[in-house]
């Protein structure tokens, strides 16, 4: 079954555009994420999402590309749809985080890996989520 979460985001994404606000990304960066390295903080980027702080944004359901600018250098930046951590609205933190998904998750995903609880694979232990908001940091 196709995940919801792309979809979520885009929904997020576009309650911040209508109202007014500034669509914040927190993404969980690792190998499969083309995000600038320097601004990379704990493993941890927040991105604005802004239409007018970026180009050519696309919100897929697998990938989120786009361009934006770092230090007045464009940057092209793609990140997976399983990176997302968190999505809200800067001015009031209205939003939704997400549970990163391991870089293997995609790729099990679309193959033909058993799925939990059908021919006899086990399910898997129910992890709560974590208490409060994920940590976030602002760049700039």
């Amino acid at each position: 079954m196709p995940s919801t979460k792309p979809y979520l985001i885009r929904a997020i994404h576009q309650w911040c555009t209508d109202n007014g606000f500034t669509p914040y990304l927190a993404v969980s960066v690792d190998a499969r994420t083309r995000v600038p390295m320097e601004h990379v903080r704990d493993g941890q980027i927040v991105l604005n999402l802004d239409y007018e702080a970026t180009g050519r944004l696309e919100i897929g359901n697998d990938v989120i590309t786009f361009q934006a600018r770092f230090g007045g250098v464009a940057r092209d930046l793609l990140v997976p749809i399983g990176n997302v951590a968190a999505i809200y609205a800067r001015e009031n933190g209205g939003g939704m985080a997400f549970e990163p998904e391991p870089a293997g998750a995609v790729a099990e995903a679309e193959g033909s890996t058993p799925v939990p609880g059908q021919d006899g694979e086990p399910e898997p232990p129910k992890i709560p989520p974590p208490a409060g908001r994920p940590k976030l940091q602002r760049v700039k």
